[in-house]
């Protein structure tokens, strides 16, 4: 039982009213309410706690989600509705290289002329001379396709 000896759960009066609200009435995601019912198991305030394998049995989770669960209540300090809630991204969401300007100089060269020995542009072809530009961007030829294919610009 190392969830129960490493991390106890101790819930408040309040939070426990609200988890048990949660988990009777309403209507609320799935892992929220599998996460409110493990808090409640795991609950040492209301005296003796079941062992880990009998907890797991009855709410149909693994000892592993126990023991997930247990720790993510001690690491946020014991807010039972951070635990039981949506985690919050650690990092924001990575900016696309793709901008106004690099996609107007993208279509500039997508409609000059093609190179001395091709009839035509194709995507990698592209993508290699985008390498050589100095103001754009390191491009894959996918991406390439995606912003032409937004502009509906086709190769001919």
């Amino acid at each position: 039982m190392p969830s129960q000896k490493k991390r106890p759960v101790t819930l408040t009066v309040a939070d426990r009213e609200e988890l048990v609200r949660l988990t009777t009435t309403g209507v609320h995601p799935v892992s929220m309410v599998r996460r409110a019912r493990v808090l409640l198991a795991l609950d040492a305030s209301v005296g003796v706690v079941d062992p880990e394998e009998v907890i797991a049995a009855r709410l149909e989770v693994s000892r592993e989600t126990l023991r997930l669960v247990a720790k993510r209540f001690a690491d946020s300090g014991g807010d039972a509705r951070a635990t039981i809630g949506r985690k919050k991204p650690a990092r924001p969401p990575v900016p696309s290289p793709v901008t106004g300007e690099v996609e107007a100089r993208l279509i500039k060269l997508a409609c000059s002329a093609p190179p001395e020995g091709y009839s035509r542009w194709s995507l990698r072809l592209l993508e290699k001379h985008v390498v050589l530009v100095d103001d754009i961007p390191d491009l894959d030829h996918s991406t390439i396709g995606r912003v032409l294919k937004k502009r509906n610009f086709v190769l001919i």
